[in-house]
Formats: structure tokens, sequence, C-alpha cells
């Protein structure tokens, strides 16, 4: 994520510019997006949320808000994602 509450995806040969998605508000951001699958996982500190993105066109696939704020990238595994908070806690949510 960049500075400006931005995700982009770019294209590796070209660098060009393929999609962006804003997260909520500029300057929410502070972790690394995971992708697994042909999906973007994204952990925003200050809005609260996880959010899904088609890795090919950047559409929203799903959010969730949490209690917390998203303090660390998220991490998929077995049909999860988890993502650690500012509480001290790590939250898991399920893929669909």
């Amino acid at each position: 994520m960049s500075s400006d509450g931005n995700v982009y995806a770019l294209n590796a040969k070209t660098g060009a510019k393929l999609w962006s998605y804003l997260t909520g508000s500029a300057n929410d951001f502070g972790t690394s997006p995971a992708v697994v699958n042909g999906v973007v996982y994204v952990s925003t500190q200050f809005s609260r949320n996880l959010i899904a993105l088609n890795a090919g066109t950047g559409e929203k696939l799903w959010g969730r808000t949490g209690d917390q704020t998203g303090d660390s990238s998220p991490t998929v595994v077995n049909g999860m994602v988890y993502v650690g908070s500012q509480d001290g806690k790590v939250y898991a949510f399920g893929l669909k």
C-alpha cells in the first residue's frame, strides 16, 4: 500500500498501472498486502479493515471491519486470513 491510501497493481514488465483501490482514506497504510490464488488481501491500520480484491481487476470481493487496528500484513493459511492487531491479538477471518 502507498502513503496515499491506495493499493496499486502494476504491470511487471512495463511498470504501467493496471488498477488502484482506495482503502478508505489517505495515510491508511503500514502493512504489505498478501496475494494468494488471484486475490489481494489488504489490512488497513486506521480504518480497521481487511479487504479482499480481485488481483486481475482490483474489484472488491469482500471486506471485514475489526475492533482494533491492523498492525501486520495478512497471512493466508488453510482457508483463513490472519491479521495481527495493536491489542496484541491475532484475528482470523474466513476467506468467504
